[in-house]
């Protein structure tokens, strides 16, 4: 993956793509004639393709994040209308988020037959779809099941994407792409939020998520139109042992492993805090509206600055050194919300979004490098744990809220952020990719 900087070069997809630099002066392509014949080379920074790839990725990140996190601000919601209690609310989140992780597994053997692009535009179309069906059923057992598929559907585009990234972006700028990228699910989760909470006071709950199905339809149809084709990409068939030793050969790097760890650990923490924030804000003695509830989602704006700065800063000041400052930051933003003030509870959340957004990127873009063969099943392996996070420490949290109130929330996720340092400590003192 370490390449020469390139020139500019049409192909015959029309995607302008990176040319192999002259020896003699690095910035200057050598005539074709002087040329052997080479794979397509990345396409670097300064290229227009390279912000044409970023603009449609971060669409469809959006698009994503926006579709499956519209129901967070709804759980307290949930609770009234079907009759159930905070955990079991937490469903609507954790089981589309589990079913991702779980089909990221075999997203991962597919991605290497299939073309990337189709792929991911049809589980775009897909989650859309099936947003817009959400909002009409009337029994929460068929609706959690409608949420469970969407997981599946939505398990086409994330591990694709990354994959997409580290093998068509120039390593040297791959760290800009993929935070970019992550920033794209903090503008679509925040938007997601903002509007389900805007729109579920003025309406109710079921305009708002045949509303957002609409969005995501549309942001489908973007996609497809803007996004290059794989330059890189060289389909093949995987047979089942062959992907299960792919499998085992990620798992079994203490870097990749410790780092999908990292991941369902912090998104664990940010899920937990989101879910169960929207019931003590609506309790006393805030009693919030849930057009403001939503709003404190707004926070989400802060997590696309950190993603994209830490792609900025990795070069920098190194990776293993970025993953700590975001965990100390989500430790400091979870004391914060101990704090009664409203105010400092607020704060104690971006804190906390802050330093998520920011892991992250950091982590996603490590594992991206580092997996030098295999990386749609480094892409999936990652995202299982991620999301796998996800789905069982945000439902794990609503017994938490349920028998301590905020205080066991807070407790359970210094526990879990705690071994995050741990395991970083360990495993993640130097970066080698």
């Amino acid at each position: 993956m370490h390449c020469t900087h390139f020139a500019r070069l049409r192909t015959t997809d029309n995607i302008k793509i990176s040319a192999p630099a002259n020896p003699l002066n690095p910035r200057i392509p050598e005539p074709a004639n002087l040329r052997t014949r080479e794979p397509r080379t990345h396409v670097a920074r300064g290229h227009p393709s390279f912000w044409k790839i970023n603009l449609a990725v971060f669409s469809a990140g959006f698009s994503v994040f926006l579709l499956m996190y519209a129901v967070q601000p709804l759980l307290p919601i949930f609770t009234r209308e079907f009759r159930i209690n905070a955990a079991t609310s937490s469903l609507a989140l954790s089981l589309t988020t589990g079913c991702l992780a779980v089909s990221m597994l075999a997203i991962g053997a597919l991605a290497e037959g299939w073309s990337r692009k189709p792929l991911m535009a049809l589980s775009l179309l897909a989650a859309g779809l099936l947003t817009l069906l959400s909002s009409v059923v009337r029994e929460w057992p068929m609706f959690l099941l409608i949420r469970a598929i969407e997981g599946v559907a939505i398990a086409g585009l994330p591990a694709i994407a990354m994959a997409y990234l580290g093998e068509e972006i120039h390593p040297d700028d791959v760290g800009v792409s993929m935070g970019l990228y992550v920033g794209s699910g903090a503008l679509g989760g925040m938007t997601g939020r903002l509007l389900t909470g805007l729109m579920t006071d003025v309406f109710s709950w079921r305009p708002t998520l045949a509303a957002i199905g609409v969005l995501g339809v549309v942001a489908a149809a973007i996609f497809s139109v803007s996004l290059p084709a794989s330059a890189r990409f060289q389909p093949r068939s995987l047979s089942l042992r062959t992907l299960l030793g792919i499998y085992m050969s990620h798992l079994r790097d203490p870097v990749i492993l410790a780092l999908m760890v990292e991941a369902g650990i912090v998104l664990g923490t940010l899920v937990t805090v989101y879910n169960y924030s929207s019931f003590r804000l609506l309790a006393p003695p805030y009693q919030l509206s849930q057009t403001a509830v939503g709003s404190v989602f707004g926070l989400y704006v802060f997590g696309f600055f950190s993603s994209s700065l830490m792609g900025f800063l990795s070069h920098r000041f190194g990776r293993p050194v970025l993953l700590r400052v975001g965990l100390a930051t989500m430790v400091l933003g979870v004391g914060a919300t101990l704090l009664r003030p409203l105010p400092l509870v607020v704060i104690g959340i971006a804190l906390v979004t802050i330093g998520f957004f920011a892991s992250h990127s950091v982590a996603s873009s490590w594992v991206g490098l580092r997996a030098h063969e295999g990386k749609a099943q480094a892409s999936a392996l990652y995202l299982f744990f991620y999301y796998m996070g996800a789905s069982t420490a945000g439902t794990a949290g609503g017994f938490f809220w349920t028998a301590y109130a905020w205080s066991g929330v807070a407790a359970f996720l210094f526990a879990m952020l705690a071994a995050a340092f741990a395991i970083a400590r360990a495993a993640l003192t130097r970066e080698a990719a």
